[in-house]
């Protein structure tokens, strides 16, 4: 897999050489992401110059979005650098300065992060009482326990049980709750406050998997997701930080803003009257050559031409719109695995105060609902949505963000929290932390940021995990190049897919997306780079 650093400047390549005496393909990537941005970036410096990004916001960065907020840079998007041994994203942001200034707090070495490894989480139950933290140790270690057996299924091929329906959440809270009635020397209360942390833990499993719960995420397929090792990085700057390192090298005539698409026209697919009679709708009666095998439909009604697309839009984009984004329609085995697939939304709820009300020592008010203990599945009614509100994190340090909390919210009612109102929010969170916490004179907060992924009409959720009857062959498959390569008459490598849902062990993550665009234009180098060489290699007749 390529480097995010390629060196080459130089249009005296073979491959750029070998394709003056004919045309450029001309490439077009759909959307300005990491994994756009990484694609565009690679077929340029590869002597692949006819390129063009698409992007249907005003904005580039994707599902990456850092905003200024008085001092403080807060990620509405992507927090973490996930790893660092041999993680692109890690590796461009350290050679490039991005993390002098992350703290050692900041680089977290947790399953679970938070802003910072330093501290105590304070698990507060709704009655307004602390859970004693030995407590919350022995509990915590009794569920990683687990959470390593869930691992299993994947890494060892270890066969799954009927009983747990090929669920993690299911398998989990199965042989953790067994566990807890079994230990003879807990009371009741006790045993009670366990199963009722359970269900927190659950509720922020979802929000690290991006689940509407984790009743729904594949058992069987859970440990093919690979961590990276090394510790989790918080960006000082903000994320978009590494946006910008990427698109440093891309010419501004490459990337277009505001364009969103309407269908994608492959395999020739398109007539010169559907063209014809856009021109006309624009004002413009220029023909655009049918020469192509793919034509880009823009929601304005222009065409544009093309050799090859990448489409890196998200797999919610994908479950939402494919049957009108493409022409002809996708093959059927790659629909099946777009449905199979699972994408939901996690959310943020950025609250700043003028003092803290937590003490020094607190990192996290984590919310345990005593009355949930024994509840099969965490579903609620539309008004209590914000029951899915499963933490607030203490930002860290506070030199840097002030006196600001991150809450956590994910699923059906994640885009309820959407729905609503920044007022409604914020007194919402403030009579929670009021009756968690039992301080009754918590005031509410000065300012209020929240992130609202799902109803974005451009992203539709958070990112991709493996649901309940899918594999990493749906990932693979989705990724597929079209047409396949068993259409040999047909131009290769017309449509291509990239995004974090496209890879199969890295999905979900910036490293992930990012690795996919590498992937993609790696691709289409190899094959122009192919045919240049057969072409010198022909023999002189």
């Amino acid at each position: 897999m390529q480097s995010c650093e390629i060196s080459s400047d130089s249009t005296d390549d073979p491959l750029s050489s070998g394709l003056r005496s004919h045309r450029q393909p001309r490439i077009v990537v759909i959307g300005a992401g990491l994994a756009g941005l990484a694609a565009a970036k690679t077929l340029l410096e590869n002597g692949l110059t006819d390129v063009t990004v698409l992007e249907a916001s005003d904005r580039i960065g994707g599902r990456v979005l850092s905003v200024q907020q008085g001092q403080a840079t807060l990620e509405l998007g992507a927090t973490w650098i996930h790893g660092a041994h041999g993680n692109p994203v890690f590796h461009l942001a350290e050679d490039n300065g991005l993390l002098e200034h992350t703290t050692d707090g900041e680089r977290s070495v947790g399953r679970i992060s938070l802003y910072t490894k330093n501290g105590v989480a304070h698990y507060q139950t709704n009655n307004g009482k602390r859970i004693p933290k030995d407590l919350v140790e022995e509990f915590s270690d009794l569920y990683n326990e687990v959470y390593e057996l869930t691992q299993e299924f994947f890494q060892n091929g270890k066969p799954v049980g009927a009983e747990s329906q090929n669920s993690v959440g299911i398998f989990t809270r199965d042989v953790v709750r067994k566990k807890i009635m079994l230990d003879p020397d807990d009371s009741e209360t006790t045993k009670r406050l366990k199963l009722s942390m359970l269900q927190q833990y659950l509720k922020v499993e979802s929000c690290e998997s991006s689940s509407p719960s984790m009743d729904e995420v594949s058992l069987s397929e859970f440990g093919e997701w690979t961590e990276i090792p090394g510790a989790h990085h918080v960006i000082p700057g903000g994320f978009m930080q590494v946006v910008d390192l990427l698109v440093q090298s891309i010419p501004a005539r490459v990337i277009q803003l505001n364009r969103p698409i309407r269908r994608i026209h492959w395999n020739h697919s398109v007539r010169q009257e559907e063209i014809t009679d856009a021109g006309d709708h624009n004002g413009d009666r220029r023909a655009t050559p049918l020469g192509y095998p793919v034509h880009v439909e823009l929601e304005d009604h222009e065409f544009v031409p093309a050799d090859h697309v990448i489409f890196t839009a998200s797999l919610g984009v994908l479950k939402k719109s494919h049957e009108s984004l493409f022409s002809p329609g996708l093959p059927e085995d790659k629909v099946l695995s777009i449905e199979k697939l699972g994408i939901s939304t996690t959310d943020k709820i950025f609250l700043e105060y003028a003092e803290p009300f937590w003490s020094p020592e607190c990192n996290s008010i984590q919310f345990v609902w005593e009355d949930e203990a024994q509840l099969e599945q965490l579903t609620y009614p539309e008004e209590l949505w914000y029951r899915k509100i499963c933490s607030f994190d203490v930002l860290y340090p506070p030199e840097r963000y002030g006196y600001m909390l991150s809450g956590w919210i994910c699923g059906e009612e994640a885009l309820l929290m959407e729905s609503c109102d920044n007022e409604t929010v914020a007194e919402t969170c403030t009579e929670l932390l009021r009756k968690f916490t039992g301080n009754p004179n918590i005031p509410k907060p000065r300012r209020i940021l929240r992130s609202s992924w799902g109803s974005n009409p451009y992203i539709r959720g958070s990112y991709s995990f493996t649901r309940v009857g899918s594999s990493g062959c749906d990932v693979e498959r989705l990724a597929m190049p079209l047409p396949y390569a068993k259409s040999t008459k047909a131009p290769p490598l017309q449509v291509l897919f990239a995004g974090e849902a496209t890879h199969r062990k890295y999905y979900s993550t910036t490293h992930g997306a990012l690795l996919s665009g590498q992937r993609e234009a790696t691709r289409l180098i190899d094959m122009y780079q192919d045919l240049y060489n057969a072409e010198t290699t022909k023999p002189n007749l």
